[in-house]
């Protein structure tokens, strides 16, 4: 069954002065302010879309990669995973680096990149990515 999940924007003002709000209507979980200083100048306090693509991108491949190992036989007690998307306003979203550290019991370091790996590639937002670079940094903590 296919799930649709879904968020809004409201805007006021023009792109350099104004201002918006996104709010995560699915869930109700959140509503960010948001604004195009923060994209441009990393402004504090203020979310971005690349922040709201690196937590997609976060929680996505950590539901992979867990799902992956469980398969290969070594459920993990935790995985902690930051995913840093990069903007440049000349070129927009110029990548995503996904760090990961795992507690992984009974599993050497040779499967455990190549599931890294392979949950990178078959992660769903990673598929959405391909037209940006997707790395990856994976450790066992």
């Amino acid at each position: 069954m296919a799930v649709t999940s879904e968020s809004t924007t409201v805007w006021r003002g023009d792109l350099e002065s104004g201002s918006g709000t996104t709010t995560l209507d699915s869930s109700g979980a959140a509503s960010l302010a948001v604004n195009w200083r923060a994209r441009s100048e990393g402004a504090e306090s203020v979310t971005t879309p690349e922040e709201l693509l690196g937590a997609a991108h976060a929680s996505c491949f950590s539901m992979a990669f867990a799902a992956a190992l469980a398969r290969g036989g070594h459920a993990p007690e935790s995985l902690q995973t930051t995913a840093a998307v990069t903007f440049d306003p000349a070129h927009g979203i110029t990548g995503s680096h996904l760090l990961v550290s795992a507690v992984v019991p009974g599993i050497d370091e040779a499967d455990f990149q190549r599931i890294a790996e392979e949950a990178k590639t078959g992660c769903p937002v990673s598929k959405a990515l391909t037209g940006i670079p997707v790395t990856l940094e994976a450790s066992l903590a």
